[in-house]
């Protein structure tokens, strides 16, 4: 129970990568603030999921693409569930799109899911901790496409190289608040949203030619957020943590 104690804000966290990484800190004990977009299907039954296990938790809607909606967020958690200790940012939306053919609104709606939103939520969430004097941690979720390019992804890789950068650099300005900011960057992850975009036939043929083997889970991330949120490392920041079963070094193999 590393995060008894502690109160976490994971946003997008209806289902997916967000999810993945509520239902590990909820299991370290963490006090839980979740949260999805208005309308959501998902976040209830998170809730419930989380309950069950026996979680402290509260599921709030809002839009954190928005500066008012991370406004409102940051607002409701600390009226319902006091200080906040640690920021889970996890929101993103991609479009697969040939460069010539991008609609310039997708390109800036992806920016703005991706990078605007961990700024607005991230920056709300650490002046309160400074306010309060509280030693808390920050968590950006990337991609390792934030440093392999690929083709027909150009705003989401430039969205989650962005995120890195940002990420570092308040790392400088946090820690004299000792206040860690770290990335964690998966790689090709079995999600609902993978599943959606991609049929089943796909997963079978393309999953076993990873260099691991198959596509890492949402719990994989999970951990490695509860690992960067505990006290194990008090003294990482500034760190950028691939999760993806070597998926960035896939074309380095040789060929049988």
């Amino acid at each position: 129970m590393k995060l008894q104690g502690k109160t976490i804000i994971v946003t997008a966290a209806g289902r997916g990568i967000g999810k993945g990484c509520a239902v590990q800190l909820a299991r370290a004990g963490a006090t839980l603030v979740i949260n999805d977009r208005s309308g959501s299907e998902d976040l209830a039954a998170t809730v419930q999921e989380l309950c069950d296990l026996g979680a402290d938790v509260k599921g709030i809607e809002a839009d954190v693409f928005t500066r008012t909606g991370c406004e409102t967020l940051l607002k409701e958690a600390l009226q319902q569930a006091g200080p906040i200790h640690g920021l889970v940012s996890c929101p993103a939306f991609q479009r697969v799109s040939a460069f010539l053919d991008l609609n310039p609104e997708d390109f800036q709606r992806v920016i703005q899911g991706t990078l605007f939103s961990g700024f607005h939520m991230s920056q709300l969430v650490a002046r309160q901790m400074v306010d309060q004097q509280i030693e808390g941690k920050l968590v950006f979720i990337s991609s390792v496409l934030a440093q392999r390019p690929m083709a027909h992804k150009s705003a989401y890789c430039a969205a989650k190289a962005g995120l890195n950068q940002f990420a570092q650099t308040i790392a400088i300005e946090l820690a004299r608040h000792r206040i860690n900011v770290n990335v964690i960057e998966p790689g090709w992850i079995d999600t609902p949203g993978e599943r959606e975009a991609f049929t089943p036939k796909f997963f079978e043929e393309e999953a076993p030619k990873l260099p691991w083997g198959k596509l890492g889970t949402p719990q994989d991330i999970g951990r490695a957020a509860l690992f960067l949120m505990s006290p194990d490392a008090d003294y990482i920041t500034g760190t950028i943590l691939p999760v993806d079963g070597a998926f960035r070094f896939r074309d380095g193999r040789m060929l049988d």
